[in-house]
């Protein structure tokens, strides 16, 4: 089922001022593909799980419209829309099992979407084996790990085969291993099931892990949409820049002069086709090569040897942050008591952002 956003917009009345309005999310178009995995991505308050409030129909939009297929749900109450919810905390009934758990939204079902006490146990029973915890039914919540409980919610989200699953932030509860085999699990899940799934996070390389595409919001705007690897190597501006990367991405203050791109009093690059002015220049970790005769200079930090990488920190009169990092190959020998270590610059790592509007130049 694809899901359609036509000028979506929510606001909500403040708080702290009388008569004035705030936006959660602002002029909102896109088209959610059948069958897809999408990752809402941004930072806490950027309307994220607003959006989803209103797709599921918990929240009614002050301007626009949402579609399901060629269907105008945006008037449709949430337990007409066929929507599976996940939230955070899974809202598992403490004193059920779970089946009785997993069978509870079939029980709701009236007219002819009725089923017999048969149907829905093998109903349960089918999409407890989808997220593989049907040796798990008799069980209660509490006796089930934080990843079971999670598969217990989603199970109970699929079972009534919705038109969309939505998932907000259903990891963020998890420790740092089990949110790793989780999130390969739930992507296994949502392609054996083929539902169209949207998954709100605030956790970048989780989304960029597992999401068919992704959708960057930053106060209620949509700053930029595409396949994860995508808007990884080709940022809008700044803030996407900075918001995807682990390690993230450097920061310093330059300057366009003469078809090359200067940081201080070095030309690190040239850039024929750029015109002069001050920029933000962006550097990812793996940007940096490192050159005894490279053109950019930086003072010398510490080593940090991660196994495969070492991670060069060091400092640069123009940085925008606390030091600079640079991941190159741990096959590269570097004397961690030298004042000063130079690199030559991957291009296609290299991202320069107007000075005002931080939009990509």
């Amino acid at each position: 089922m694809k899901v359609v956003l036509e000028h979506l917009t929510k606001r909500f009345a403040s708080r702290t001022e009388k008569g004035k309005d705030v936006t959660a999310v602002s002029d909102f178009n896109f088209e959610i593909p059948d069958g897809q995995l999408v990752g809402l991505l941004g930072p806490s308050g950027c309307g994220k799980s607003t959006t989803l409030n209103l797709i599921s129909g918990l929240e009614v939009p002050t301007e626009g419209r949402i579609l399901f297929g060629d269907q105008d749900v945006t008037r449709i109450p949430p337990e007409e829309r066929g929507v599976g919810l996940v939230f955070q905390n899974y809202a598992l009934y403490p004193h059920m099992t779970v089946e009785e758990n997993i069978i509870f939204p079939l029980q709701n079902l009236k007219g002819k979407q009725k089923m017999t006490r048969e149907a829905m146990h093998a109903k349960a029973l089918e999409a407890a084996k989808l997220v593989q915890i049907d040796q798990l039914m008799e069980r209660k919540p509490r006796e089930l790990s934080g990843g079971q409980q999670q598969r217990v919610a989603i199970a109970r989200a699929l079972v009534k085969i919705p038109n969309v699953l939505l998932l907000d932030e259903p990891l963020s509860n998890l420790d740092a291993r089990l949110r790793l085999q989780t999130r390969e699990e739930l992507r296994r899940i949502q392609r054996d099931s083929g539902v169209t799934t949207i998954f709100v996070t605030h956790d970048q390389e989780e989304a960029m892990s597992i999401s068919d595409l992704i959708i960057v919001m930053k106060n209620g705007v949509v700053n930029q949409i595409g396949k994860p690897q995508e808007v990884y190597d080709n940022p809008v501006n700044l803030f996407v820049a900075q918001f995807l990367g682990t390690p993230a991405i450097n920061v310093l203050e330059g300057e366009l002069r003469q078809g090359s791109l200067w940081i201080g009093k070095e030309a690190v690059l040239e850039m024929p086709d750029k015109t002069d002015g001050p920029v933000w220049v962006g550097i990812r970790p793996e940007g940096f090569i490192l050159d005894e005769k490279g053109p950019f200079t930086c003072r010398m930090d510490r080593v940090e040897v991660m196994g495969r990488d070492v991670s060069v920190v060091c400092t640069h009169e123009k940085m925008t942050g606390r030091n600079m990092r640079a991941i190159i190959s741990a096959e590269n020998s570097v004397d961690p008591g030298r004042k000063e270590v130079r690199f030559s610059l991957k291009p296609y790592k290299v991202f320069v952002f107007d000075r005002e509007s931080e939009a990509r130049k």
